[in-house]
C-alpha cells in the first residue's frame, strides 16, 4: 500500500508515518516544507506524481488562540487546504483519511457526541476544521473523516510536556477543571488510522483513548504517574482567560468504531503511562 501523509512533522503525522513503515507500507511523509496544502497546484502535482492508494491528511493549523487573531491563515490551511487535498484525491481516485477535531461541536451538556450530531463550533479553529470536513464531503465519496481530541505525542509541544515542566518548577499549578474530554496518545491513534487505510469502510469516525477527564484531572494523573509533588489547583475556565472559547464538553462516542469493526483505543491512563515511559527513553 502506498500512502502519502501530510503534516508528517507533527505529533500525529510523525507517529502515523512510523507506524505505516513498520507495517511495510510504502509511505511518503511530507511536512509543510515539502508540501504546503494551501498551494492547490502543488498538492495536485504531488498526489498525481506519487500515485498513493491513500492520503492521510494530518496537516492543520492548530494554534487555537492564534486562530482568533489570524483567521485567514487558519482558514487557508484547515478549510481551503483540506479542499485542495480532497480535490487532488478525487482527481487521482485515491482514498483520503482527513483528521478533524472535537472542536467542531458546541460542547454543551454532558452527552457523548455521535458522529452525526449537529456541529456548532464556538471558535475559529473549530469552525475552520468543520469547513474542511464539508469540503472533503463535497469533493469525494471515498473518505474517512476522523475526529480526535486532546492529542499528545513524542514530537512537538503538548499538554503533558507542559505539565511535566511546570510540575517540576512549581509547588502548585492552576489547571482548568470544567472542560472534559479524552486525552489521546498519537502512538495509539496511528495504528487505528493504518487499519482504516487498508479498508473501504468510509465515513465519519471519532477516535480517542477510552475514558474521560478534565484538564485538571489529567494534570493530576500526570503528576502522580511522574512522581511529582506539585499540587493541582482546579479553576473554572472563567479564571483562565484565552482568546478563543473552548468547548466544555468534548466527550466523543466511539460507537462508530464498534459498528465498523475497528478496535477501540486503550484507556487514557494506560496510554499516559506508556507515553511517560517513552519520554524517559
Amino acid at each position: 500500500m502506498r500512502v502519502l501523509v501530510t503534516g508528517a512533522a507533527g505529533q500525529l503525522g510523525f507517529d502515523v508515518t512510523e507506524c505505516l513503515r513498520r507495517r511495510g507500507s510504502e509511505c511518503f511523509g511530507t511536512g509543510s516544507a515539502e508540501l504546503d496544502i494551501t498551494d492547490g497546484e502543488t498538492v495536485r502535482r504531488i498526489v498525481a506524481d506519487y500515485r498513493p492508494d491513500v492520503v492521510i491528511n494530518c496537516a492543520a493549523y492548530t494554534n487555537v488562540d492564534g486562530a482568533e487573531k489570524d483567521e485567514p491563515r487558519c482558514r487557508a490551511v484547515n478549510a481551503e487546504g483540506a479542499a485542495n487535498v480532497a480535490a487532488a484525491c478525487a482527481r487521482s481516485g485515491c482514498r483520503l483519511i482527513h483528521i478533524s477535531t472535537d472542536y467542531v461541536f458546541p460542547g454543551g451538556g454532558e452527552q457523548y457526541y455521535e458522529t452525526d450530531d449537529p456541529a456548532g463550533a464556538v471558535c475559529v479553529y473549530g469552525r475552520t476544521k468543520y469547513e474542511g470536513e464539508l469540503a472533503v464531503r463535497a469533493a469525494m465519496s471515498r473518505y474517512f473523516i476522523v475526529r480526535v481530541s486532546w492529542t499528545y505525542g513524542r514530537v512537538g509541544k503538548n499538554f503533558v510536556k507542559t505539565m511535566l515542566r511546570l510540575g517540576a518548577e512549581r509547588e502548585e499549578v492552576r489547571v482548568v477543571c470544567d472542560q472534559v474530554g479524552s486525552p489521546t496518545y498519537t502512538k495509539d491513534l496511528a495504528p487505528l488510522l493504518a487499519d482504516m487505510a487498508a479498508t473501504e469502510k468510509f465515513g465519519v469516525y471519532h477516535a480517542t483513548n477510552e475514558g474521560v477527564c478534565s484538564w485538571a484531572e489529567f494534570a493530576g494523573e500526570i503528576f502522580r504517574q511522574a512522581g511529582l509533588t506539585a499540587r493541582v489547583v482546579p479553576i473554572p475556565s472563567s479564571e483562565y482567560p484565552c482568546a478563543a472559547q473552548r468547548p466544555l464538553n468534548s466527550r466523543l462516542s466511539k460507537s462508530c468504531l464498534d459498528r465498523a469493526g475497528f478496535s477501540r483505543l486503550p484507556d487514557w491512563k494506560d496510554a499516559l503511562s506508556r507515553y511517560l515511559s517513552e519520554l524517559k527513553g
